[in-house]
Formats: structure tokens, C-alpha cells, sequence
């Protein structure tokens, strides 16, 4: 995969899907308490609607979907969650990463794997290794991540590669961030009813399309995605022009 410019510096294609969709999954924990269960079923109940709508951007040919999974600040959750959420990884690797190969799925995992025990790193590894060579849709996981942490890291590994700097530009910084792999979302949904991007991917979402919506991630089935998409295609995304510029440029395509 090559590197894909920024949509501050390149109008990227437009299409009436996206080409890449990045999520937050927030709601488990309510989910379960509305049903006076505990949080951990929430999580658990959560899984299923992350295999519904990998299978929906499998069938819609969607080419990335990125999940938050895990965020550098859920360490502060209670420690018996934290502790059942890195269970719940463990045995999602071990449990999916089959079927993902079988559906041509690439899997990717970004963020800061240093907090992790050394087994489910190793884990996480060889679930990317497993999934390298195929084709399909590419599925990245963000486990321990934030976008700061993204852009400092990134900034970091520069120096070291490039060594003292006077002037950094974008093209100098994309390809130590941690999606260079792929292209900027063009929708991101964040479930729950929440407003606010949670320090999610805040480098890459700098022109995609929000939305947000009441519904709980558990809740999160096919119809609720076609929503989003519906809402998506009702969008104008200009990054920087004006309608004008965009119905002369649709009028001679």
C-alpha cells in the first residue's frame, strides 16, 4: 500500500460511499445497565455489531473501517473493566483472526503496544501477520491510542530517523504517523450520543464528515449504518472550494 496524500494538500476523490469509515463504539457499558447486567456484557454484546459491520463494508466493497477500540485514557476505567477489556481482546484475536483471513480482511492494529503483556502483543503480531498478504477490506483496530499520542510519536520517530530538523512539513511527518497505510476517513460515527471525537485520529480527521448518533454500539446493526451513509450522501464536502466551484467541476466531469 502507498502513501496517501492529505486533504490539506490534495482534494481527494469523491464518492457516494465512503472509501473509509472510522468509528467510535461508545454505549456498551449503558447498554448493559439499561438491562441491569453488568458492564462487561455490554462489551460483549458490542462484538457482535463490529462483525455486522465489517461484514456491511465487505458487501458495500467500503475499503477501510477503523475502530476505537481502546483509548490511551481508558486505563483510567475501573481495573476489573480494564482487566475484562484486554481478556476480551485476547479472545477476539484468538477467536476472529481465522475468519477475518478466510473474508480477505487485512487486519491492522495501531497505537502504543508497550503497556501490553508480552502474550498479547505477540498476539497482536501475528494476527497482522496472518492477514498481510490479502486483499479485501482493511480493518484497523486502535487499542491504547490517542491522537496526540499519534502526532508526538510520529514526530519522534522522525527525529530519530532524520536526526536535528529546522522545518517539518506534512509530506515530511505522513509516513511515520499511524495510518499511512490508508486514506483519510471520509465518515466517522461516533454511537452512544456523545458529541466529541474522544482524541480519536485528530491528525486524520481534519475535513470527514461527523456523525453521531443516540443509538448505543451494541444497538449498532445494518439499518443504523445505512443512516449514516444516508446522512453522508447528503453532505457537500468542498474542503476549502465553493458550491459554485462544485457544481462547475460536476457540470464538465
Amino acid at each position: 500500500m502507498g502513501l496517501f496524500s492529505s486533504s490539506t494538500k490534495q482534494v481527494p476523490p469523491i464518492q457516494d460511499l465512503p472509501q473509509h469509515v472510522a468509528v467510535i463504539m461508545d454505549g456498551n457499558g449503558r447498554w448493559a445497565k439499561k438491562r441491569f447486567l453488568p458492564r462487561v456484557a455490554g462489551h460483549q454484546r458490542g462484538l457482535e455489531s463490529v462483525r455486522a459491520l465489517v461484514k456491511a463494508c465487505v458487501r458495500l466493497d467500503i475499503q477501510y473501517l477503523t475502530l476505537f477500540a481502546f483509548s490511551s485514557e481508558n486505563w483510567r476505567r475501573p481495573p476489573e473493566e480494564v482487566t475484562f477489556l484486554m481478556s476480551l481482546f485476547l479472545e477476539a484475536l484468538d477467536r476472529e483472526v481465522r475468519k477475518l483471513h478466510e473474508a480477505n480482511v487485512i487486519l491492522k492494529l495501531i497505537g502504543d503496544r508497550s503497556s501490553f503483556n508480552p502474550t498479547l502483543q505477540q498476539k497482536m503480531l501475528e494476527a497482522e501477520q496472518q492477514t498481510a498478504g490479502n486483499t479485501g477490506l482493511t480493518l484497523t483496530i486502535a487499542v491504547n491510542y490517542g491522537g496526540r499520542w499519534d502526532v508526538v510519536h510520529a514526530f519522534n520517530q522522525l527525529l530519530k530517523d532524520k536526526g536535528a530538523v529546522t522545518e517539518v512539513t506534512e509530506s515530511d511527518l505522513t509516513p511515520y504517523l499511524s495510518m499511512p497505510y490508508a486514506p483519510e476517513p471520509d465518515l466517522f460515527i461516533r454511537t452512544g450520543g456523545e458529541t466529541r471525537i474522544s482524541n480519536f485520529l485528530l491528525w486524520q480527521l481534519a475535513y470527514t464528515e461527523l456523525y453521531f448518533t443516540p443509538t448505543l454500539w451494541p444497538d449498532f446493526d445494518d439499518a443504523a449504518f445505512e443512516a449514516a451513509l444516508t446522512s453522508y450522501q447528503q453532505r457537500e464536502r468542498r474542503f476549502g472550494r465553493t458550491s459554485e466551484q462544485l457544481s462547475t467541476d460536476s457540470g464538465t466531469s
